[in-house]
């Protein structure tokens, strides 16, 4: 018998080398075939977007004037249309996306570890810290020059975080305390953002401020894009690095802790993480909604639960939303641009009701 069982170990060993490829190998080369679609679609939807406004330009015009800058050609290109694809719309558009990735990928992360399908980026207080920053700079002038509308957004925004934070952990140590305290430092930033304008500012602030409010993508530039790429790239990068706590925190802490998974460590690090991202992001562009809403629900739909595929995919349907409801915002009311935020929710409410809908008739 011992000389038998010797026998079969060879054979026990070679065995996987001669089966098909698994169900798992099948999963990653869609996942990756999926991954590779969604980035040519998102080009095609920058290259599309970039067209559209008040100026004629071609897709041609977009493929010349991008590919001589970045030294691959030299075709002769009007000057003006060159100003209006690489200083203006090109900017523009890659803010757009990096902005809807960044703002996705915090949702996906937020509902994960807080265990509710509600929570988006702006459940910390952020952007409502973010809005009263900008405010006391852009009405009442603290900082001046050297803080700027970006600068005093991105201070307050950090500022109502360390306030969330402080009011969750003297209230309690879960979930549920961290929800409750966003919720409380969203009323209160919001209301002192609110009696700033009312009682300091006057017509054309209050119309600047408030266009900022919901959200603007005017006036973009290069170094917009470095940032904002930047930043929606390394919380991609971090994110992915969880991608095992995520997939435990949807089942519980209790759950996450069985496996191995340090639970507090684990959720300041996603919690700052997701506060810091969205702090960068909407100082730059201002208060966006539904973006970090909407996007992982419909990730969720199509992909699964897994978070390996929710990441990535949150991440490039997040660009791929907001590079086309910055275009439709550009061009429904031109030569007047919609604020941004305002076309995602007119855009986001109904998605995310047509999501709850398919999800019931699933149920």
């Amino acid at each position: 018998m011992p000389a038998d069982l010797a026998a079969r170990r060879p054979v026990r060993a070679a065995a996987p080398s001669l089966e098909h490829p698994s169900g798992r190998g099948r999963r990653i080369a869609l996942m990756a075939g999926l991954l590779v679609a969604g980035v040519l679609v998102f080009l095609a939807s920058v290259g599309t977007a970039i067209t559209l406004g008040p100026a004629d330009v071609s897709l041609v015009n977009v493929r010349d004037v991008v590919t001589n800058h970045l030294g691959l050609t030299q075709i002769p290109v009007r000057v003006s249309e060159d100003a209006i694809v690489w200083q203006e719309r090109l900017p523009r558009a890659l803010v757009a996306a990096s902005c809807g990735a960044g703002l996705g990928l915090c949702g996906a992360i937020l509902q994960s570890l807080l265990r509710n399908p509600l929570a988006d980026p702006f459940i910390l207080g952020v952007s409502s810290g973010a809005s009263t920053g900008a405010v006391l700079v852009g009405v009442l002038g603290l900082g001046g020059a050297a803080v700027g509308l970006s600068g005093g957004a991105f201070v307050g925004a950090l500022l109502a975080f360390g306030f969330v934070l402080l009011l969750a952990r003297y209230s309690g140590a879960g979930t549920g305390s961290i929800v409750l305290a966003g919720v409380a430092g969203t009323q209160l930033f919001s209301a002192l953002t609110s009696l700033v304008i009312f009682a300091f500012a006057d017509s054309d602030e209050t119309r600047g401020v408030m266009f900022w409010l919901l959200g603007s993508l005017e006036g973009m530039r290069w170094d917009d894009v470095r940032l904002t790429a930047a930043v929606a790239a390394l919380g991609t990068g971090i994110a992915l690095c969880f991608l095992r706590a995520l997939d435990a925190f949807a089942f519980g802490e209790d759950v996450a802790a069985s496996l191995g998974i340090h639970v507090t460590r684990t959720r300041v690090i996603l919690l700052v993480l997701t506060a810091l991202l969205t702090a960068a992001l909407v100082s730059v562009a201002g208060a966006i909604g539904f973006v970090g809403l909407v996007l992982p629900h419909a990730a969720r739909l199509m992909f699964g639960q897994r978070h390996s595929r929710i990441i990535p995919a949150t991440a490039v349907l997040g660009a791929i939303f907001m590079v086309w409801v910055d275009a439709a915002s550009r061009v429904a009311f031109a030569p007047t641009p919609l604020p941004v935020g305002v076309g995602t929710a007119l855009v986001g409410v109904p998605v995310f009701v047509l999501l709850l809908v398919r999800r019931g008739r699933r149920a």
